[in-house]
């Protein structure tokens, strides 16, 4: 009797398997090729602790450059999410203007939705390897997981043509050299007495440009740049003798101004590249030197830390110095803690970046919103 069920029941189990691996095949397809919004347009982040989400949480690194610990995030999410500010950073408000989820960092497990975007800033790093070496994901290497993604990710999962599209429809937001300066100053970096401003700005400038040119050979058109903040006048430096290390600042200002020009020669050199450059560092200095304005209390204060303007990096007591003091309300400072910003100085400056209503923008040709719209 059995032999014969088996027998009998054969060509319907048949069918049934069949018709299972069908189904099975057709629903991984549409899946697969699941239609994005024909306006869709994916954020992909590089940089330093200006705008690293949380990636220097999964690596070996020092607490110095990981801010994965009470009061670090304390207004928005409530916990520490790795951001070197009291909730949100720049790149959160502009994922919020263009209508995408919170872009995660790409070092978060579990995550696999990079159509979007991901995050591959770090905090400390910079646009030369020989910063903070060891401690830090620097560009170089950021931009090597991004090619993976691209390969790997994206073009895998949306196909040649999808992918390709993807990433030209996206938005490349860079904040990165701040690091490459402090560095010189606060480590005993041999490249302080063998180089020239000008020359130290070029290795930086050099790198940068590579970077931006590799992004552009993956499928990249449509690029965000800060330039580089006055961080002599933050109250890290300033607790050393109450004024503005302004050699830094000088660092800065050469950076600045050669970026200006570089990004103008790689608009004619590359075909389709579009930018915006946002002049970070006027509008964070008048934000520091006339606060009232922008609905301010204090401008050159870090409202998490210690010892004179808040200057010693001890917020959260767990980089040496464990005693720090906590303002009431962040909302009311520029600084969040010894050289990083509060959320509300965050949400201005992404404001003044989506809408370019900064009538001192370094490029008013396009907004952060003008790139994702074209």
């Amino acid at each position: 009797m059995a032999t014969q069920r088996t027998g009998h029941g054969q060509p319907f189990l048949l069918f049934v398997i069949f018709f299972l691996t069908f189904i099975s095949r057709r629903c991984f397809v549409e899946v697969k090729s699941h239609p994005l919004p024909e306006n869709h347009a994916a954020l992909f982040i590089f940089g330093d602790s200006f705008l690293d989400a949380g990636n220097n949480n999964y690596i070996n690194t020092t607490t110095l450059d990981q801010a994965n610990f009470w009061p670090y995030g304390q207004t928005h999410f409530g916990f520490p999410t790795g951001r070197f500010s009291d909730g949100r950073l720049v790149s959160d408000f502009i994922a919020e203007f263009a209508k995408l989820p919170l872009i995660p960092p790409f070092l978060q497990p579990g995550f696999s939705e990079y159509h979007n975007g991901v995050n591959f800033a770090s905090a400390g790093a910079g646009a030369l390897s020989e910063t903070f070496h060891g401690s830090v994901i620097e560009l170089k290497a950021q931009i090597k997981y991004f090619r993976e993604v691209v390969e790997m990710e994206i073009k895998r999962k949306w196909g040649k043509a999808k992918g390709g599209l993807i990433l030209s429809k996206a938005v490349y937001l860079f904040s990165i050299g701040t690091n490459d300066y402090m560095s010189l100053f606060l480590t005993n970096s041999s490249l302080l007495k063998s180089h020239s401003k000008s020359q130290y700005v070029e290795l930086v400038i050099g790198n940068l440009t590579a970077s931006i040119k590799q992004v552009y050979e993956s499928g990249g058109r449509k690029f965000g740049f800060m330039n580089l903040p006055a961080m002599g006048c933050s109250p890290g430096l300033r607790v050393v003798d109450g004024g503005c290390l302004e050699e830094l600042s000088a660092y800065a200002n050469i950076h600045n101004q050669r970026l200006v020009r570089v990004l103008e020669e790689l608009e004619k050199l590359l075909k389709g590249f579009k930018y915006s450059l946002y002049d970070f560092s006027s509008r964070l200095r008048q934000r520091m030197e006339r606060p009232l304005k922008y609905g301010l209390k204090e401008g050159k204060k870090a409202c998490c830390g210690t010892g004179s303007y808040g200057g010693v990096f001890s917020c959260g007591g767990r980089r040496g110095v464990k005693e720090f003091e906590l303002c009431r309300n962040p909302d009311e400072y520029v600084f969040w803690d010894s050289y990083h910003l509060t959320e509300n100085l965050h949400k201005q400056l992404a404001h003044e970046m989506w809408t370019a209503s900064s009538p001192d923008s370094c490029n008013p040709r396009y907004s952060i919103e003008n790139l994702f719209l074209i």
